[in-house]
C-alpha cells in the first residue's frame, strides 16, 4: 500500500482532522500533542513517532546532487523529497535506485503522476495543501493505486467432502461490493477468489463485510504480495481485497470467527500448476467463474472455470522464496 502523508505546516486544524478521517498513514506537525487532541496517527516530528533526522529524512532535488543526497538518505530512513519545477526525471532515478522515496506534492494530479512513474511509483505522497478537499482527492487517488494481483483462469479438477473441520469467517470494517473477494489456497502456489457474502439467498442475510475464507490451514494473500494462515488473523489486521478484474484494495479485519462446519475440497488447475481450497460446504460459500459471476460451491462442476491466482512459489514466514518446497 502506498503511504499518504499531510504535511500540516502551518498548523490547519481543519485539515488535520480531515487527514484523519481521511486514513491518512501519517501526519508532519510542529506540535505533536495538537494532532493527538484530534486523533491517533503518527506523527512526523521532531518529538514525533517518527523523528526528523532518524526516521525520516527531508531532501530538496535540485540536480544530480539532491538526487545522490536522497539515494544516500533512503538506506537510513524514508525520503520525503521536493522537486520544485516537478520533473519526473529525478523521481524516476529515485524509485528506481530505493523503495523509500516519498514525494511531496500539492495536488491530487501531482500525486498521480508521482505514483505511476516507472510503472511502480514513489513509495508514497506527503501533501501539502491548506484545502481539506483536496486531502480528500489525494486520500481517494492513495487508495485506489493499489498494485493490481494478475488473474488466472483455472479448471476444477475435483470436488469432494472433506469432513469436519474449523472454517475462518473474516469480517472486516468495510463493506465489500459484488465481484470482491480474496485470494485463498492450501498451498502458497495458488490461490482462488472467494466471494464476499455479498449476494441475497434464500438462506441468511446478506454480510457484506464478510469473506467464509476456508479451512484455518489455508494461506491467504495479503498486501505487498505476503501471505498469512487464516488461524493467524486477528482484530486490526489488513487484509488484500481482490476484484473480478485484478484490482486490489484493503480492508482492515474487524472480527474473525472460527467454527466447526462440515468442509469441502475444491481443486482446479491452468498451466501445470495445481491449485486447492477446503471450504465450508453451504450454499453460501461462493467461488467466481471465468466470466467474473459468482458460483456457488454446491452448484460447482468438474470442468467449470475459476478466477484465482497462480504464482508457483513457495514461502517462507509468509514471503515468496525460490527454493525446493513441495506442498500437495
Amino acid at each position: 500500500m502506498k503511504r499518504f502523508w499531510v504535511d500540516l505546516r502551518p498548523w490547519n486544524k481543519a485539515c488535520a482532522t480531515t487527514a484523519i478521517e481521511s486514513g491518512a498513514d501519517a501526519v508532519i506537525a510542529d506540535d505533536p500533542a495538537a494532532v493527538r487532541e484530534l486523533g491517533r496517527v503518527p506523527v512526523v516530528a521532531a518529538d514525533g513517532d517518527l523523528v526528523f533526522g532518524k526516521d525520516v529524512f527531508f531532501v530538496d532535488i535540485d540536480g544530480t546532487a539532491g538526487q545522490e543526497e536522497a539515494a544516500e538518505r533512503a538506506r537510513q530512513g524514508l525520503v520525503v523529497v521536493t522537486t520544485h519545477d516537478w520533473s519526473v526525471i529525478p523521481l524516476e532515478n529515485l524509485v528506481a535506485a530505493s523503495d523509500r522515496i516519498i514525494a511531496r506534492v500539492a495536488s491530487a494530479a501531482e500525486a498521480e503522476v508521482a505514483l505511476g512513474v516507472l510503472e511502480r511509483g514513489v513509495a508514497g505522497v506527503c501533501l501539502a495543501t491548506g484545502d481539506p478537499a483536496e486531502i480528500r482527492r489525494v486520500a481517494a487517488l492513495v487508495r485506489r493505486m493499489t498494485e493490481p494481483v494478475p488473474l488466472t483462469v483455472l479448471e476444477v479438477t475435483r470436488i469432494v467432502p472433506a469432513g469436519m473441520g474449523d472454517r475462518v469467517c473474516v469480517d472486516t470494517c468495510s463493506l465489500l461490493a459484488d465481484g470482491q473477494g480474496m485470494l485463498v489456497g492450501n498451498t502458497s502456489g495458488g490461490f482462488l477468489l472467494v466471494h464476499a457474502e455479498t449476494l441475497q439467498n434464500p438462506y441468511v442475510d446478506p454480510r457484506p463485510f464478510r469473506v467464509n475464507a476456508g479451512a484455518v490451514h489455508a494461506y491467504l494473500l495479503m498486501p505487498n504480495g505476503k501471505t498469512a494462515y487464516l488461524a493467524d488473523l486477528k482484530a486490526g489486521d489488513t487484509v488484500l481485497v481482490v476484484d473480478t478484474g485484478g484490482q486490489t484494495t484493503e480492508a482492515v479485519v474487524g472480527r474473525v470467527k472460527i467454527e466447526r462446519r462440515p468442509l469441502l475440497l475444491v481443486e482446479a488447475s491452468a498451466g501445470g500448476i495445481a491449485v486447492g481450497l477446503v471450504l465450508q460446504n453451504a450454499e453460501t460459500i461462493r467461488l467466481v467463474r471465468e466470466d467474473g459471476t459468482a458460483v456457488s460451491v454446491v452448484d460447482l462442476a468438474v470442468g467449470d472455470r475459476l478466477l484465482g491466482h497462480a504464482t508457483g512459489a513457495g514461502r517462507h514466514f509468509g514471503m515468496a522464496v525460490k527454493e525446493t518446497i513441495v506442498e500437495r
